[in-house]
């Protein structure tokens, strides 16, 4: 389990990988909690060592607010020499893969869709976000959401196999049009 500290900086980096996708303290919290539920969806542990409270404008872990909040809501400048290998793999694809789905919206997009989610809309502001809930609305949403958490099911191999068959059948409809 990383320190959430080095997962924040590793989004970071992320961000910093990007041509001009710099990321704010916001849309940095709401990374960390979408990286830290699809972890336990997928992997049944946390990615990261720390709470999660329902603060005003959404999910926030708050060593992590703390320590970027002299940047307001600026850009967080890019990690100096991040060291990869001390990132396991597994780790790293889930917050490859959450950057990757979510990276793409603003912070303050990424506040309302945590806004729109029964886990901030049933929390007192304050409250710790219990890792089991977190783990349970996440696996709820295993279905209808992106390929990341669907793999709690299935492995890579049969992922694979199965989107292959979808895309042979629509060519085979397509061919017959």
């Amino acid at each position: 389990m990383l320190r959430v500290i080095e997962a924040a900086e590793y989004i970071l980096w992320l961000g910093c990988q990007q041509e001009n996708d710099l990321i704010s303290n916001l849309k940095l919290q709401k990374l960390l909690y979408y990286s830290q539920g699809y972890s336990l969806a997928r992997l049944g542990r946390p990615l990261f060592d720390a709470p999660i409270q329902a603060w005003q404008h959404g999910p926030v872990v708050k060593e992590v607010y703390r320590a970027y909040k002299e940047y307001d809501s600026q850009a967080i400048p890019c990690p100096h020499d991040i060291r990869l290998n001390k990132y396991q793999p597994v780790e790293r694809e889930i917050m490859d893969e959450v950057y990757g789905i979510y990276g793409q919206f603003s912070a303050w997009a990424l506040r309302d869709m945590t806004h729109q989610e029964p886990l901030w809309q049933n929390a007192t502001e304050g409250e710790v976000i219990d890792v089991g809930r977190l783990r349970e609305y996440f696996l709820s949403r295993a279905e209808i959401r992106p390929l990341i958490v669907q793999t709690h099911k299935k492995d890579w191999d049969e992922v694979a196999e199965q989107i292959l068959r979808e895309r042979h059948s629509l060519w085979e409809k397509l061919a017959r049009v």
